[in-house]
């Protein structure tokens, strides 16, 4: 008698091991709550970036294919942003200069999001004083609201009573690294120093 309970009670202890096992493969939804998210690898190609066309501070229309071929380095801002701005565009420049002829192949980039105000002779004036090649993007409105989307950048205009023209931008201060393909590749807070900037950079394939 005790041999046949003990044998249904193994039997009742696989089915539930093997109907459990069957559930976390039929149910992801189960299969996340129970499992560590830290034994979990993520696959795919984050949605960063796609095509665009603005006009470069030369006056230039431009798209996202001009720049195939070589990675760039996006950073999104504004030419009257007081700090953030020209500390990312230092660092980002900075960091081209000490990797020396590998800066060759990446195209460091500055696209407005103040295009009111950044107009291409404003963005000329301003792409100046960080990297000779240094690519200032700016557009209509609707083509800023375009790329700011597509890189899934934050930016928003604010009332700023400091300001000569009223009002200021908040915005997001990542800098990517994009393939030479268009996709996304890294990125860097604005807050990495040049040298861990450069190492990564100098490492590219």
């Amino acid at each position: 008698m005790f041999a046949k309970r003990l044998r249904l009670a193994l039997l009742v202890v696989a089915g539930l091991i093997v109907g459990g096992a069957l559930a976390l493969a039929v149910f992801p939804e189960a299969r996340d709550r129970l499992l560590p998210a830290s034994n979990m690898r993520v696959i795919g190609q984050a949605l960063i970036g796609g095509p665009f066309e603005l006009t470069d501070h030369a006056g230039k229309r431009v798209t996202d294919q001009d720049f195939r071929g070589r990675y760039m380095l996006v950073f999104f801002g504004f030419t009257f942003c007081p700090d953030v701005c020209p500390s990312a565009l230092q660092v980002m420049s900075a960091a081209l200069d000490k990797i020396g002829a590998k800066a060759e192949r990446i195209t460091p980039v500055f696209i407005s999001v103040d295009p009111e105000r950044d107009t291409p002779a404003q963005l000329a004036s301003y792409v100046q004083s960080f990297h000779p090649r240094l690519v200032g993007l700016t557009g209509s409105p609707e083509d800023i609201a375009r790329v700011v989307k597509a890189y899934r950048v934050y930016a928003k205009k604010v009332e700023d009573p400091k300001s000569s023209a009223g009002y200021t931008y908040d915005h997001s201060s990542i800098i990517y690294v994009m393939n030479p393909d268009g996709t996304y590749r890294t990125h860097f807070a604005h807050t990495t120093n040049v040298d861990a900037m450069a190492d990564r950079l100098a490492k590219l394939p």
